[in-house]
């Protein structure tokens, strides 16, 4: 081989060496931040200050607004009774954005009731996930399109666009006549039936509102639309000047979160509301995989005398990765003085959280680097005691169906585990 020829082999191979480390970084990545500060005497504001939502509406990107009614919906019984109703009262739009499905019978009841509003001339637009919802057949989606039903999926795996494969949109959303607003964990799929208590029914909290915050949604629904469809969907019909209000007083707003390569609103809300706890924080969720930043804030928290408790999943999980990655993490929340406690009776699901009975949130938002920096998120937040108090007794009552980990007992687990641990830890980033 000529000198030429082998010196442009070793060019080739640093440019693709270069190029696989870049890819390996990006696909990595975490977020910045590492802490929240002043640069004062005073420490950041609590959730009863003024400037805390103030600030938070600045850095996470929300408007909050009151006029807002909000009912927190627990598990399968309490969401698809309501949610089902309320689809088929839809007189002139209804805009549907789920990240899972699989066929079943809420996958079924969903299909007759899209194709019967369809067919009564509303105007209905599903999205869904090309990676959450890929079991739903194509000829369940065919029979919506026949019926009128406009039908896209978000980002389709394509080899030119590597890139977009880990972006999922995790987004639940559904909006009946510019009025009517849900989201949640939840999703087309038979394991959110029932009461959340038993075995094979998932405990998942949703939420259902009405006002300024639905507007909010609709727009968070409209950004995926237009990538998946190119259509920017605008006007009276998805926008209605006369629904922005409710007889709700509900202060909040519908925080729509969006990956980037650098700090993202998710992170900026998550940070500045553990900063602002003064008294309780719990947090119900069920990927909880914090980083090395999260967990210092968590246990910084319960050092300055917050009550800091999590609820997440146990053995009965979905994925035992992310439930191995996280109890890598017990120890030292344990040693902090934060409290851990893991749902015995079947698969844990509810990404909320609830701080000093005011400040709460419930979405689609996990804890861990997924959420943080890949996906697109939608929570619903809160300013509101009465909506606060209604967290603090859900969130209550789920402890008393739950194991709380005691550190003493907890370092004596099985060695076996501490391997598993170790080994899901390495893949923490991608979780």
């Amino acid at each position: 081989m000529s000198a030429l020829k082998t010196t442009g082999v070793i060019t080739a191979g640093i440019l693709l060496l270069g190029f696989s480390c870049v890819g390996v970084l990006y696909l990595t990545r975490g977020t910045p931040v590492s802490s929240v500060k002043t640069f004062g005497q005073v420490p950041p504001p609590g959730v009863l200050d003024p400037l805390f939502r103030r600030t938070i509406e600045l850095l996470a990107g929300m408007t909050m607004q009151d006029g807002n009614d909000v009912e927190v919906l627990v598990n399968g019984d309490q969401t698809y009774p309501r949610l089902w109703a309320d689809l088929r009262s839809a007189r002139q739009t209804i805009t549907l954005q789920m990240y899972y499905g699989n066929p079943g019978k809420v996958a079924d009841t969903v299909k007759s009731i899209l194709i019967e509003r369809a067919r009564a001339g509303v105007r209905v637009l599903f999205l869904h996930d090309a990676i959450g919802s890929q079991n739903l057949k194509e000829q369940w989606q065919d029979s919506l399109r026949a019926a009128g039903v406009q039908v896209a999926v978000f980002r389709p795996p394509r080899w030119y666009q590597l890139d977009k494969a880990g972006h999922r949109s995790h987004i639940r959303v559904v909006v009946i006549d510019g009025h009517i607003g849900y989201t949640g964990g939840f999703g087309i799929d038979d394991k959110w039936l029932g009461d959340g208590r038993t075995n094979g029914s998932w405990r998942d909290t949703n939420v259902r509102f009405l006002g300024p915050a639905v507007m909010q949604l609709q727009a968070a629904f409209a950004a995926g639309w237009a990538e998946a469809t190119g259509e920017l969907i605008t006007g009276q019909l998805f926008f209605p000047i006369e629904e922005f209000r409710s007889d709700g007083d509900d202060f909040g707003a519908l925080l729509h979160m969006a990956p980037t390569i650098g700090s993202t609103p998710a992170e900026r809300f998550l940070a500045l509301s553990i900063e602002a706890a003064r008294r309780t924080l719990y947090i119900a969720n069920s990927y909880f995989v914090p980083d090395d930043d999260f967990r210092r804030m968590l246990v910084a928290a319960a050092r300055r005398g917050v009550d800091v408790r999590i609820l997440t999943a146990s053995d009965k999980t979905d994925i035992k990765t992310t439930w191995y990655a996280g109890r890598k993490r017990y120890e030292e929340l344990l040693e902090g003085g934060v409290r851990v406690y893991e749902y015995a009776p079947t698969m844990m699901h509810a990404k909320t959280f609830v701080i000093d009975g005011v400040w709460s949130t419930v979405g689609t938002m996990n804890f861990d680097n997924r959420s943080l920096a890949y996906n697109d998120e939608s929570n619903l937040v809160t300013f509101d005691r009465r909506v606060g108090a209604t967290m603090d007794s859900i969130f209550l009552e789920d402890l008393e169906h739950s194991t709380e980990i005691k550190l003493e007992t907890f370092r004596r687990r099985p060695w076996h585990q501490k391997v598993f641990e170790s080994g899901a830890n390495i893949l923490s980033r991608l979780l």
